[in-house]
């Protein structure tokens, strides 16, 4: 049996175009896997704290009990974060698009799975990702259009960002389903969601038959 981690991080509830968009691909991924097993996130709900000095395990003599405590509290949300991804077969990312780049609870999470030694080691030779063999798809969203121009692609740090951490860790296979232009009226945010939908059916297809 396979596990699928859905992982949504728009602050706009039900009227999210992402989350509307990854609830449409984990739908579609559940009729042709109908033996997966879903995990759910929700990092508008739950993010974890952003990181800190206590966060990374920072610690001195002198700290009183009260700290350490928070600092046990802490690495166990990161384990909890770090071991639910590590037990993924396939993630279904829902990724809005804020002030070109990635919602802050998202990149929250990044970095409390980004752990040397379960996601990710140096070697001799620089770093290497321990992380591999995942499928990702991420359901993006975007108010805008960045993808047809030059000056869009150089604003975009969303789609280029996320490449990369997904493959600092070893990850190769991600695919991006990208609905453009939300914010430019009505009619263009169905289409835009539409579109991607249609993209979805299409990569799901293509993924079940190779």
């Amino acid at each position: 049996m396979q596990t699928l981690l859905h992982i949504d991080s728009s602050i706009n509830g039900d009227k999210s175009v992402s989350r509307q968009l990854s609830a449409f691909i984990v739908e579609q991924w559940l009729e042709r896997h109908p033996d997966t097993r879903v995990d759910y996130l929700d990092l508008a709900v739950s993010a974890p704290n952003h990181l800190s000095q206590i966060a990374i395990g920072f610690r001195t003599p002198d700290m009183p009990a009260s700290v350490l405590e928070e600092a046990a509290r802490e690495n166990a949300v990161s384990e909890a974060l770090v071991s639910q991804f590590l037990a993924a077969d396939v993630i279904v990312l829902g990724a809005p698009f804020y002030n070109f780049t990635i919602a802050s609870q998202l990149k929250a999470w990044v970095d409390r799975i980004l752990q040397p030694r379960r996601t990710f080691h140096y070697t001799a030779n620089g770093p290497e990702g321990l992380a591999g063999g995942k499928k990702v798809i991420i359901a993006s969203s975007r108010g805008g259009v960045y993808s047809i121009s030059e000056q869009g692609q150089a604003m975009e740090h969303q789609e280029s960002f996320l490449r990369v951490i997904f493959g600092f860790m070893g990850i190769t296979d991600v695919e991006f389903i990208h609905a453009e232009g939300t914010a430019m009226g009505p009619d263009a945010a169905t289409t835009a969601l539409q579109a991607a939908k249609e993209k979805s059916i299409a990569l799901l297809d293509s993924m079940a038959t190779a």
